[in-house]
């Protein structure tokens, strides 16, 4: 499994030209899953992300996590993290895991997110258009092994 976590000041996913997931202060998830992710891994990622300590405290060190901040998460499926462009220039997503798995993990990824944070989502296997204003920027990339 592997989650890229941004830090937001506001972000926005939009499906059909509607707005179906909002934040404001936190971060954008986008997380991808390949054959082998179980709750497991879902575990695992999801108490690394809720507690990184990429907020600044009141003296401007990043130390404070997102729930010490009381932020929010936009949480967006994203097969692409699988890809892999290391032979030719066309990626190939076969690490990446099959649409009707990874569906099932990206909802019980979010449904046990939501116990620990408010979360906003995309909508799996959508084109969707999502708008980060990334805070630094800071971009850290988890991954279970």
């Amino acid at each position: 499994m592997r989650a890229l976590v941004q830090r937001s000041l506001n972000s926005s996913v939009k499906v059909d030209d509607k707005i179906v997931g909002q934040i404001n202060k936190g971060l954008v998830v986008l997380v991808g899953f390949t054959d082998t992710d179980s709750s497991k891994e879902i575990d695992y990622i999801i108490d690394k992300i809720i507690n990184l300590r990429i907020f600044d405290d009141e003296d401007g060190i990043m130390n404070k996590s997102v729930l010490d901040i009381n932020g929010s998460i936009l949480s967006i499926s994203q097969f692409t993290l699988y890809a892999d462009a290391s032979k030719g220039r066309r990626p190939s997503y076969v690490k990446a895991m099959k649409n009707g798995d990874a569906s099932k993990l990206y909802d019980k990824f979010n449904e046990k997110l939501k116990e620990r944070i408010n979360v906003e989502m995309g909508v799996f296997g959508a084109d969707m258009k999502v708008n980060i204003i990334n805070d630094g920027p800071v971009t850290i990339m988890l991954e279970s092994k």
